[in-house]
């Protein structure tokens, strides 16, 4: 079988509306290196976007899911529940960043954990408005688009969005938006457009994901902190990207010396697996009635098994220093290659959620050819990049945090080759 061969049957079956970024058609996968049906070998920075924390198919994980398998797969929890979610939920009450007491939700999707994290705040406010930044990124469902700070191609074609879904910029020296310029839009936003008490909650991500790697800085953490506590509002963390010892911390609002009230989380909590959750404040989390929150599948065994092995894991191996050290590396790397590519104008991000920005070789113009260059090179080099960026000009870089010291290695010298090739383009 070809991988051409299966990319004109699916172009013949599947919604154009579901992107496409390769045409690899995988046949399996371990660690870092994944194999596609023509048994070429790929090495894998892309991680099914920051879900393979724990690398494709960890030992631990697939026996933690084998075993869950020989007992039962689903009897929604509503319905007959099971052990192993409320110990999941025991987990994450005591780890996600917060000094008080803390309750769990569990879901399917990072896009279902921001809802149900929307709902949670409105039922515990009474209040509607939501304010989100742009440049972040929150989903596809109609309440995800609508907080979703980027048009391209999340809310293009699909007519009103959710009311009451308020944006302000997002702090960003490169592209000259400073933490005085955020703060002075909210404050702007609260004299012409919004009454504050109307605001049930303000979500951001620590770092933004889809929006180009950019982390918050703690000044803005502070900010928000202190606005959502002046007028009563929810603060909630986006941590479907970041959690997971992605950003050197389990949690990365673990950089940040205030806590929000509700964190979302998805992706990298089990291994591959899909399953998210809602974990914050316990009079928050109570404040929808029973059967408010929930869903058919939502936190389904296998996932729940998953995500215990991945903590342990994550545990075991001390993927957060890990995840510091590959992206110490992979920083370094980066940096001497830009002595020689002045269209590389930034290298950034914690831990291993590393990103480089491309502008035109001048510095002055965001160059989406440019990254979109670097992915395709990495691509004919066998090596999987994803590019970002409200401008699309960011190449990011998302291993899995198990990678083998040789395969880092390796797929750093071929994204050296990938850079400087598409230079020479």
């Amino acid at each position: 079988m070809k991988n051409a061969e299966i990319a004109k049957r699916r172009d013949e079956t599947i919604a154009r509306g579901v992107g496409m970024m390769t045409q690899i058609y995988v046949e399996r996968a371990e660690n870092a290196e994944v194999w596609d049906v023509e048994g070429n070998r790929y090495i894998d920075f892309a991680a099914g976007i920051a879900v393979v924390n724990t690398g494709h198919r960890h030992p631990k994980v697939m026996a933690a899911v084998e075993k869950q398998l020989g007992s039962f797969t689903h009897t929604c929890h509503q319905v007959m529940p099971y052990e192993n979610y409320i110990g999941l939920g025991e987990r994450l009450n005591e780890a996600v960043p917060g000094n008080f007491d803390k309750k769990t939700i569990f879901v399917t999707t990072g896009a279902e954990a921001v809802e149900n994290a929307i709902k949670v705040a409105r039922a515990a406010t009474g209040r509607q408005a939501v304010i989100a930044f742009g440049g972040g990124f929150h989903g596809r469902t109609f309440m995800g688009m609508s907080l979703t700070g980027k048009v391209q191609p999340y809310k293009a074609g699909f007519g009103t969005m959710m009311p009451d879904v308020f944006h302000v910029p997002f702090p960003n020296d490169l592209h000259g938006i400073t933490i005085d310029h955020a703060k002075a839009a909210i404050t702007q936003l609260f004299k012409a457009a919004l009454d504050p008490d109307r605001v049930a909650a303000i979500i951001l991500e620590p770092v933004q994901g889809e929006g180009g790697f950019y982390q918050a800085p703690v000044e803005l953490m502070r900010a928000v902190r202190e606005i959502c506590d002046e007028y009563g509002m929810v603060m909630i963390a986006d941590e479907v990207q970041t959690g997971f010892a992605r950003t050197g911390k389990l949690f990365a609002m673990e950089h940040y010396d205030v806590a929000a009230d509700l964190t979302t989380m998805a992706k990298g909590l089990a291994g591959g697996l899909p399953l998210a959750a809602v974990t914050g404040r316990a009079d928050l989390m109570d404040a929808a009635n029973p059967g408010g929150l929930g869903g058919t599948y939502a936190g389904n065994p296998l996932g729940i098994a998953a995500a215990h092995a991945v903590m342990d894991v994550i545990e075991e191996e001390q993927l957060c220093d890990r995840a510091n050290e590959l992206g110490s590396r992979l920083k370094q790397r980066l940096e001497a290659i830009r002595a020689d590519v002045p269209e590389m104008v930034d290298v950034r991000g914690p831990g291993f959620m590393i990103a480089a920005e491309f502008n035109t070789a001048d510095g002055s113009v965001p160059s989406a050819d440019f990254a979109n260059k670097v992915r395709a090179e990495g691509l004919k080099r066998n090596l999987v990049l994803l590019t970002c960026g409200v401008h699309g000009n960011v190449v990011r870089f998302l291993a899995p945090i198990t990678i083998q010291d040789e395969v880092m290695t390796e797929a750093m010298d071929l994204l050296e080759e990938s850079i400087k090739a598409a230079k020479a383009a």
